[in-house]
């Protein structure tokens, strides 16, 4: 018997992982890449909670240790040179299991698991679609059509496939009020701490060094303006906002520009839709629901929400019915964590210099044991709630 087909769009962490599960529930998949190759820009992220744990589950630990860093504090400086405080992430993230890792080494990881049942196919896109009761029929770019039995759009929050389906974003974009950028450069020999961030109102600018003695570095900043992520003079860009920073900040945003590395820039916008699917198409990780690098878990919801998929399609006796579990197991836990972000994000970068100094401030003298336990706390009630839901979106002590 002919193994059900998907076609993935996207081959990020959420549609390598998707792949992986498809196979355990008796899948094949093909995955549709706009790149021509696996996207090599990401910034640091932490595994915990929910996607540390299906990430073991993934035998992925042991590949993700080789290249995990090792996080002991951040020290936060003003534009001058000052040091404002010691953040220790240990005391955020207390006994719980955890990994620092670059995206780039999880999507690379990913891929070398992906088993033989899934083939990527790269600078390719898909044009578009036709759905029935009982297949899809894909278009992609080239003019070739595969009949699936499943869509995954998987491509991010600017998602194309995610405009197919619903339609223009205008209605669930969600924008926070804030801009990032990323990228690499060559570290200064003057830079001689693993984690340094250069904090002013308005705008952070955070550098850590890598395992090849280049630092991974990440601005954020307020900014309401819209298209600024479509700008080709990124650099430029970065040195308006940079322009009152601490010096090292411009000196290495000049040493970006001579090395010619590439920069993203992308708003900080969360996805909220109100279903995530429609008949045999549905949207996963950023192109669902955003969380933002604000929340700390969008990777990590990305791989558990693929294993919810696989583990609900290889249990239920039909598409429509695994759907619909996948979105009653995780819309409680994704609606927790975008209010959260949301909340977080208020007081992210404070926008002027008194609430710079406040918040600073109470950073400084708040017990870390509140803070460790409140971080900690949230990571465990997203646990919980996915423990306690089962088959058909029951509570456990109702089964």
């Amino acid at each position: 018997m002919t193994k059900p087909l998907a076609v993935i769009a996207g081959a990020g962490v959420a549609g390598l992982a998707a792949a992986w599960w498809l196979d355990k529930a008796g899948w094949r998949s093909v995955i549709i890449e706009r790149a021509h190759s696996l996207r090599e820009n990401g910034y640091m992220l932490g595994l915990s909670g929910l996607g540390f744990e299906t990430a073991r589950r993934m035998g992925l630990h042991e590949r993700l240790e080789a290249g995990a860093f090792r996080i002991d504090e951040n020290v936060y400086k003003d534009s001058k040179g000052r040091e404002l405080l010691r953040l220790r992430y240990r005391d955020f993230i207390r006994d719980l299991p955890y990994l620092a890792v670059r995206r780039t080494d999880l999507v690379r990881a990913l891929a070398e698991i992906l088993p033989a049942t899934a083939t990527i196919r790269f600078g390719e896109t898909i044009a578009g679609f036709t759905a029935t009761e009982d297949r899809v029929d894909v278009t992609l770019s080239t003019g070739e059509t595969i009949v699936a039995d499943l869509v995954i759009g998987a491509d991010g929050f600017r998602s194309s496939l995610r405009q197919k389906l619903f339609g223009p974003d205008d209605n669930c974009l969600r924008p926070l009020g804030y801009y990032f950028s990323v990228y690499d450069v060559g570290a200064p020999k003057q830079f001689d701490t693993d984690f340094v961030s250069y904090a002013e109102p308005g705008h952070l600018a955070e550098y850590y060094a890598l395992h090849d003695g280049r630092l991974a570095a990440m601005h954020v900043w307020r900014e309401t303006r819209p298209g600024l992520e479509q700008r080709q003079d990124r650099i430029d860009l970065l040195q308006t906002v940079s322009v009152n920073s601490h010096p090292q900040v411009r000196q290495l945003l000049e040493q970006t520009r001579r090395e010619d590395s590439p920069v993203l820039i992308d708003s900080l916008t969360m996805i909220d839709l109100p279903k995530w699917s429609k008949g045999r198409v549905l949207l996963i990780g950023d192109a669902a629901h955003c969380l933002t690098l604000v929340s700390g878990q969008g990777a990590g919801m990305a791989l558990a929400s693929a294993e919810m998929l696989g583990e609900a399609l290889r249990q239920a006796g039909d598409i429509g019915t695994a759907l619909a579990h996948h979105e009653r197991l995780l819309r409680p836990i994704i609606t927790r964590l975008q209010s959260r972000s949301r909340k977080m994000a208020a007081v992210f970068i404070p926008e002027n210099a008194f609430a710079f100094k406040l918040r600073n401030l109470v950073m400084r003298y708040m017990p870390r044991s509140w803070l460790g336990r409140y971080f900690s706390n949230a990571i465990r009630a997203e646990i919980t709630l996915a423990a306690n839901v089962g088959p058909g979106g029951k509570p456990a002590a109702d089964r």
